[in-house]
Order: structure tokens, then C-alpha cells, then sequence
């Protein structure tokens, strides 16, 4: 699978950067001072840009029978690294949790362990693990 590419906006590039790059462990790339600044989420390109006046949305979903924030971006990593991560966020006293981690469909197609933060920003991510990878796209 190759990685992919996104951007998204962001209101505070040092604490977008203190975030992504202390809390979350994500490699710093390149970067225009003052106007954004790229880094490695789990090997995908992501470019925050900085967007002072930048709305907030706080539209929701449901799924599985939790509110969970609509929109967001994540990624799916394997049981170890999910473990690890929600290891490093449940340690920082400054993360914002969306939904803590926790097992969504257990014993169906598709378990999978899930949990939401929010960044400085407001922007949400999933990070989440299937117990069967080949879950991932199960119906």
C-alpha cells in the first residue's frame, strides 16, 4: 500500500508540532516557517497549514453506539502500536480525548480496538487496530 497525502489546517504550528511530534512520535519533515509543516504519521504525508481564523466543526456521528466526530483522519496500526500509542496519550495530561480506547465489535467482523483524540487545532483522529486484518474491509 503506499502512503497517502493530506492537508488539513491548523491555528498553532508549535503546538501542532509539539503534538504531533512529542505526543504522537511523528518524524518532522519540511516545513515553511510561519505557514506550514509537514511530518510522518505512521509512514503518511501529512501537512498541517496554519489557518489562525480556522472554524471549528464539531459534527458527530454514530458508531456502534458512540458519538464519535465527524469529520476525522487516522490511521489503522497494528495491536502493538495501538497499545503503545494509547500508552503515550493516557501518560500526557494535556490530551483530549474524543473516545478512549476501546474494543468496538467484539467477536464480529471487523473487532477492532478504536479510540479518538483531538490535536491543538481541534481536529479529530482515529487510530485504531483490527484484531483480524482482514477485518479491515469486512461487510
Amino acid at each position: 500500500m503506499r502512503p497517502f497525502h493530506l492537508a488539513f489546517a491548523v491555528t498553532d504550528l508549535e503546538a501542532t508540532r509539539r503534538f504531533y511530534g512529542d505526543v504522537l512520535g511523528c518524524r518532522i519533515g519540511r516545513e515553511s516557517p510561519g505557514k506550514w509543516l509537514d511530518f510522518d504519521l505512521f509512514g503518511h504525508q501529512m501537512s498541517a497549514h496554519l489557518r489562525p481564523d480556522m472554524p471549528v466543526d464539531r459534527a458527530s456521528g454514530t458508531v456502534d453506539g458512540e458519538v464519535v466526530p465527524i469529520p476525522h483522519f487516522g490511521v489503522i496500526l497494528n495491536v502493538d502500536d495501538f497499545v503503545s500509542l494509547a500508552s503515550r496519550l493516557q501518560a500526557d495530561p494535556a490530551t483530549r480525548w474524543g473516545l478512549k480506547p476501546k474494543l468496538r465489535f467484539e467477536g464480529e467482523a471487523g473487532e477492532q480496538r478504536t479510540m479518538f483524540v483531538y490535536d491543538p487545532s481541534g481536529n479529530a483522529l482515529e487510530f485504531k487496530a483490527f484484531a483480524d486484518e482482514a477485518g479491515i474491509f469486512a461487510v
